[in-house]
């Protein structure tokens, strides 16, 4: 489990990369001078100049940057930032976005070249069969774990003395389970083609986010089936239009819940790049199609998410450059620095709020779960 972890944490760091390439690519591309392109942030533990940029490895492992000529001072050169017409600006800033995106076209159409089971909610009908529920998790001391339930088991039944039920929804089992509280049942599970039968008595007084038996479920379906390699990019490119889709309908109603007053939506979880990755290194867990749908997803996601109109994010950098058309003249250099200052503050402070209040609780259940 903990060469999954790291694995997660890699592909997160190569995902930023990849975002940090867009900007360079395309600043290379309109001849604005890049000082330099590094992975990890300062202090530099090596670099090396080729040609006017220097390509550096940095000791904090948390991404990657990219340094500008003329992007945060106001530089008369015609090969610096500053100096480009607006609309190359504009599509210098987007460049990351940009890259995400074509980072999940390609990770998706790996996903339709292979053929995937990913999960898929308990109202969704995929064309597809072979529906299977999945244990993604099982907590520490719960009855699941003293049964002999493991993580990567496939739920299949779930009965008492005086009744029973095929498990093809997560409702199917949580259902069944509400209702024989305090009762020995019997669940049923495939684990590698094998069947293993055990008895469990589902908790009455439980922690809210463990349930009465204490595992975390995923519906899984083949909805992803193989296809040949020269379709396999159009749907990929189809699936990251659809997942776009799906995820700006999610934040929309993310949102309008918190403005109405009703809190964070059911089933909604916040997490900071601790628990995404902890996210991502239990989908690595269970196969290579669900890992790639997974960062496939999480590409997206931070997409979308870096358009925010938002100081210190890319969307925060066209909101200043759209007023710079409007208003004829460029946000002065100090307002725009420290503005920027103020919300990467914020940002980095509501961070380091999720990363405390969910993300280490669930490092601490990982690495639990790990030993």
């Amino acid at each position: 489990m903990l060469i999954t972890l790291l694995i997660a944490f890699l592909s997160l760091i190569i995902l930023m990369i990849i975002h940090e390439f867009g900007h360079f690519i395309i600043a290379k591309k309109f001849g604005v001078r890049v000082e330099e392109f590094g992975i990890g942030y300062p202090p530099r533990i090596f670099g090396k100049r080729f040609g006017e940029t220097i390509y550096s490895v940095n000791l904090i492992p948390l991404g990657a940057f990219v340094k500008i000529y003329g992007e945060e001072s106001d530089v008369d050169d015609y090969r610096s930032f500053s100096g480009l017409a607006i609309w190359k600006r504009i599509l210098i800033v987007l460049g990351g976005v940009i890259a995400f995106w074509v980072a999940a076209i390609i990770i998706f159409s790996v996903l339709f070249g292979i053929g995937a089971k990913v999960p898929v909610g308990d109202n969704d009908v995929p064309g597809a069969g072979d529906i299977q529920v999945q244990v993604m998790v099982v907590q520490v001391g719960s009855p699941a774990e003293v049964a002999g339930i493991q993580a990567g088991d496939f739920i299949t039944s779930v009965k008492s003395a005086a009744a029973g039920v095929a498990v093809k929804k997560i409702a199917d089992f949580q259902n069944f389970v509400q209702e024989n509280k305090g009762s020995s049942v019997n669940i049923t599970v495939d684990r590698q083609g094998t069947e293993f039968n055990f008895n469990v008595v589902p908790r009455v007084l439980h922690e809210q986010d463990q349930g009465a038996v204490g595992v975390s479920l995923e519906r899984l379906a083949t909805i992803i089936k193989q296809y040949p390699f020269y379709e396999a990019p159009v749907r990929g490119t189809m699936f990251t239009w659809e997942v776009t889709v799906k995820s700006l309908e999610g934040i929309f109603g993310f949102f309008a819940n918190i403005f109405a007053g009703k809190g964070v939506p059911a089933g909604a979880e916040l997490a900071g790049p601790i628990g995404i990755t902890i996210f991502l290194a239990n989908a690595a867990s269970y196969g290579l199609g669900f890992f790639l749908y997974f960062i496939g997803s999480i590409s997206v996601l931070v997409a979308i998410f870096n358009l925010f109109p938002i100081p210190a994010l890319d969307g925060g950098k066209l909101v200043f450059l759209i007023i710079e058309k409007i208003m004829k003249k460029p946000v002065p250099v100090r307002w725009e620095q420290t503005i920027t200052a103020v919300f990467f503050f914020i940002l980095i402070a509501m961070s380091l709020f999720v990363t405390v209040r969910f993300d280490i609780p669930r490092l601490v259940d990982f690495v639990k779960a790990s030993i």
